[in-house]
């Protein structure tokens, strides 16, 4: 273990909140049947995960950081990932940013609770996929893997940024009924984003679909529609 890396967990556990661990695990649903199940956290805040982040994130490898995104304590995958998307961005090295994206995919499986997502998948794998072939993210949307299935929606947050929203439309007519409200909550908030920057896209991609989309997904993507169409939307009168 390198020292660098010594020195960051042992600031991690330096400012453990006991308190904040055991609300953080509740709200983040680590109890038995919870999709968070088995996680454990520090209970400390963004703020002083942000500051360790920009503190340790020039000194720690990327092999660290690798070591980092497996460790069991929640606190520290997410800042690893933090660490990650900064030097994500910080980089012009084409083969250095390949390889941030590989590590990212190779351990998505770490990569296992919403927060954890939506720190980071917009930021490493959307920018990397905008102008490549977007095949990963249906690939990953077909898998068995709530993790996976919504870093693969949140990813094109990008894209959507950049006036692309074929990819989010496709990815939500694939992910329409699925089971899960994790799900139904990333696909109607990406649908959303897509209504603020371009109304009649949305408007009519919920026209088709509004009436059989969960309850949830719909909440989500009509939020910032005008009273009586939202209205509408939720009474089945559009």
């Amino acid at each position: 273990m390198s020292q660098y890396k010594t020195d960051f967990l042992l600031r991690m556990e330096s400012i453990r909140n006991p308190v904040r661990a055991v609300g953080a695990a509740k709200f983040f649903q680590c109890f038995p049947g919870g999709y968070g199940e088995g996680d454990t956290f520090y209970g400390t805040t963004v703020p002083d995960q942000r500051q360790l982040a920009k503190e340790f994130n020039r000194l720690l490898t990327l092999e660290d950081l690798t070591d980092l995104l497996k460790n069991p304590v929640h606190d520290i995958r997410i800042t690893a990932l933090m660490m990650l998307v900064c030097r994500f961005e910080k980089s012009k090295d084409p083969s250095e940013k390949q390889a941030m994206v590989d590590i990212y995919l190779s351990h998505a499986d770490y990569i296992n609770n919403w927060d954890l997502v939506d720190t980071s998948a917009h930021y490493i794998l959307g920018p990397w996929l905008l102008d490549r072939k977007h095949d990963i993210l249906f690939q990953m949307a077909e898998e068995d893997h709530l993790w996976k299935q919504r870093i693969a929606v949140i990813a094109t947050f990008h894209f959507i940024r950049k006036g692309e929203y074929r990819t989010t439309l496709k990815l939500a007519e694939k992910l329409l009924h699925h089971k899960h409200d994790l799900i139904h909550k990333a696909v109607g908030w990406m649908l959303r984003e897509i209504g603020k920057r371009d109304y009649r896209t949305e408007y009519d991609f919920l026209l088709k679909h509004y009436k059989t989309m969960p309850r949830t997904m719909l909440r989500y993507a009509i939020e910032k529609f005008d009273e009586p169409v939202r209205q509408g939307f939720l009474k089945g009168t559009i």
